[in-house]
């Protein structure tokens, strides 16, 4: 009803406003269009002035490609084995009266080690010298009397029977000594044995018997065990497919092993001791494929002990003046090897052939000529023709590129 009641000119003014709303809301989507286009033109011309910017160069460490005499060797774990070693047993019964040893202690062939009371056996020995001297005596009688039974059957004043009586019993009696003589010599023996004595040079090691208890012959458990360090022999085991290039070695002279910390092979710094290989088993084994070898260390500095564990690497070859680069810049790709040559301030990704390896060298057969400079850090941001700026490597980066005098070669 208010609606059918109002005026002309209330419905004209309400008209109105509606308009005006309307026509303030079209000047708000106008001016928003307007910016959006005056605007729209600048940020694509700053998009494209950022993508035209030059591409800055990768930061990268290079290597040069070098010639060398590199030493091949092939990698094996042994163990260590004392070159001699000797465990100490009585061979009389009686009193443990001294111990001449200590634990570890190094000894030299001829030291006193233990003293079992000779009394017995000194009694024994003064027993059989006595008899000795009291068959000598008769021996002595019976040959003068001999002397004179062949004088008086010379004069027909005794019969010759008598005289060949009285030689055979000289003869007992020369056999007598004889056996006076061995007894001598074994009683002798039996009393050397109270004192015990080491047989080699070497290290002692833990005393089984202690001063005043009654030792054996028979007793299985020793008085100590003696190990022969200096030089000493290590145990290792190759695969029998490197048989040929074993035995081509050990033909053409001394082969040198190298002894490392167990899992350390290859780590500069870290080798024990450096040695001859001095044995090659006369056959495989047939049930692990694989063949024994021993090899002998001077292990002047004690770093090598029996029963322990080490890395092995046996020297069969030198490859003479190979092309060698550090293995780190030998990278892998579906096609196969290859590197990134940086010339003239970028990279040719340039594919090699590449023979053996090792953590020191890797020899380049073929794709790369000496003196080229090769990236070892930063080829994971590169691509065929990338800019690059070479950088100095760090102290760290170079210790791991120069090769210890003592290091591994090549492996096989």
């Amino acid at each position: 009803m208010d609606a059918l009641t109002r005026g002309p000119v209330e419905v004209v003014a309400r008209g109105r406003s509606r308009s005006w709303v309307m026509a303030v809301l079209c000047l708000l989507v106008l001016a928003a269009i307007g910016g959006a286009i005056w605007f729209w033109p600048a940020s694509l011309t700053d998009q494209s002035a950022r993508n035209k910017k030059p591409q800055q160069p990768i930061p990268v460490v290079v290597a040069t490609a070098a010639q060398r005499d590199v030493p091949i060797y092939l990698d094996g774990l042994g163990t260590v084995q004392a070159f001699y070693t000797v465990t100490i047993h009585t061979m009389v019964d009686g009193p443990l009266v001294a111990v001449g040893f200590k634990e570890g202690q190094d000894v030299h062939k001829g030291d006193v080690l233990a003293q079992i009371d000779p009394r017995t056996y000194q009694a024994a020995l003064d027993q059989v010298t006595a008899k000795k001297a009291q068959d000598e005596a008769l021996l002595a009688n019976a040959r003068v009397d001999l002397a004179r039974y062949q004088k008086l059957v010379a004069t027909n004043y005794t019969t010759a029977q008598q005289a060949d009586t009285q030689k055979s019993l000289v003869a007992q009696l020369e056999a007598q000594v004889r056996q006076d003589q061995a007894q001598i010599d074994t009683a002798h023996t039996q009393l050397s044995y109270c004192t015990i004595v080491s047989p080699i040079d070497g290290r002692t090691g833990m005393r089984q018997v202690d001063p005043g208890n009654i030792v054996h012959a028979m007793d299985n458990t020793g008085l100590v065990m003696i190990t022969q360090l200096q030089p000493i022999s290590v145990l290792f085991t190759l695969p029998q497919q490197t048989l040929p290039a074993v035995a081509t070695a050990m033909h053409q002279g001394t082969a040198t092993v190298l002894a490392y910390a167990q899992g350390s092979a290859g780590n500069r710094g870290q080798v024990l001791d450096t040695g001859v290989l001095s044995v090659l088993d006369n056959q495989v084994d047939p049930t692990t494929g694989t063949i024994k070898l021993k090899a002998t260390f001077p292990n002047k500095d004690g770093k090598l002990w029996p029963g322990g564990f080490v890395g092995m690497q046996l020297q069969v070859d030198t490859a003479h003046g190979a092309l060698v680069v550090p293995p780190a810049a030998i990278q892998r790709g579906p096609s196969g090897p290859y590197v990134f040559i940086a010339t003239g301030g970028t990279v040719k990704r340039q594919p090699v052939n590449v023979g053996h390896e090792d953590e020191q060298w890797s020899i380049v057969t073929a794709g790369l000529g000496a003196g080229d400079k090769v990236v070892i850090d930063g080829a994971s941001r590169l691509s065929d023709g990338t800019k690059i700026a070479v950088v100095q490597p760090t102290a760290a980066e170079l210790q791991n590129e120069t090769p210890h005098p003592s290091a591994p070669g090549t492996r096989h």
